[in-house]
């Protein structure tokens, strides 16, 4: 079976690490699944990188260009990761296109009140007690995808919903 990036795109706390598991688990009794969880990728492939917008672009690169290698390579990547700025993410679209590598870009449109309510962690709590700046979609951007192949609405679907809805979405395009 051919490889493929799922995308998952968000704010912080929106629940793409969440859906990436849940689809993953889904996924990997029929083939290689690989989660490249933003979180991880930035400790272990960019931890030279800040939180500048220069930097954080890098790092959309740095782990887009890891996903279009292992679909490339038969597994599908999915990747959770927050991918704040627009430009960034067309310049991971336009590499896949160019590989000729499917890729399904997910909005995960969870409103920034559910995200601060959820906190995961505590990102939120730390923004509001000042030790904390440029926390993305507060007081740093966020530039919701314009046309994403999915956008999905977590405080109206439990994970395992959520993830049966990208699973669908794969579906559809013979990716699952």
């Amino acid at each position: 079976m051919n490889g493929a990036t799922v995308w998952l795109t968000g704010l912080p706390s929106a629940g793409k690490s969440t859906i990436a598991r849940a689809l993953a688990e889904r996924l990997r009794s029929g083939r290689r699944v690989e989660v490249l969880d933003g979180d991880e990728i930035r400790a272990h492939l960019s931890p030279g990188l800040g939180f500048s917008r220069e930097d954080r672009i890098e790092n959309v690169r740095r782990v887009g260009w890891l996903a279009q290698l292992l679909a490339r390579n038969g597994v599908l990547a999915v990747v959770p990761v927050i991918a704040p700025y627009a430009e960034a993410r067309r310049e991971v679209r336009a590499a896949h296109e160019a590989a000729g590598t499917p890729y399904l870009e997910v909005y995960v449109a969870t409103p920034l009140d559910t995200c601060a309510q959820r906190d995961v962690k505590g990102l939120y709590a730390r923004r509001a007690r000042g030790e904390l700046t440029g926390l993305t979609g507060v007081d740093d951007p966020y530039e919701p995808p314009e046309e994403p192949e999915l956008t999905v609405d977590t405080r109206a679907c439990a994970p395992a919903g959520t993830a049966a809805q990208v699973h669908a979405a794969l579906r559809e395009r013979g990716l699952a």
